[in-house]
């Protein structure tokens, strides 16, 4: 299989994903603020991880990922409806905290700036 095709299969595994967790799954246990950032499939198709993030506390995390493992054969299935593949990929969901801890660089980079500034948030050549 071209890696090629594998990244845009993977693509359309992500926007689809994507789609259905925010519009077609009912379980209140899965957070309003739940997105896809990644997949990664196998070469031969037929494994997937699907790479999620998460906005909420550590309890909201872990209720999400248990409601979307719980609804992993409706996305499967649906997934099987929407892309046609010889075998419709086995779903893993893994917790994605890239987007969390890209916020907490940004928060430290913010103090420091502040610092280097005494305190003032202008910046350098800023007027008050």
């Amino acid at each position: 299989m071209t890696e090629n095709r594998v990244r845009r299969v993977a693509e359309q595994i992500k926007k689809d994903i994507g789609g259905i967790i925010n519009f077609e799954i009912k379980d209140p246990g899965i957070s309003g603020l739940t997105s896809v950032t990644d997949v990664s499939l196998s070469k031969d198709l037929r494994h997937a991880s699907i790479y999620i993030s998460i906005y909420g506390s550590d309890d909201e995390k872990e209720k999400t990922l248990q409601a979307l493992e719980r609804a992993s054969g409706f996305i499967r299935s649906e997934i099987g409806r929407r892309i046609r593949l010889r075998y419709t990929p086995e779903i893993n969901f893994i917790l994605d905290n890239s987007i969390e801890y890209g916020a907490y660089i940004e928060e430290v980079i913010k103090s420091l700036k502040k610092e280097e500034n005494g305190g003032n948030d202008n910046g350098p050549g800023k007027n008050s």
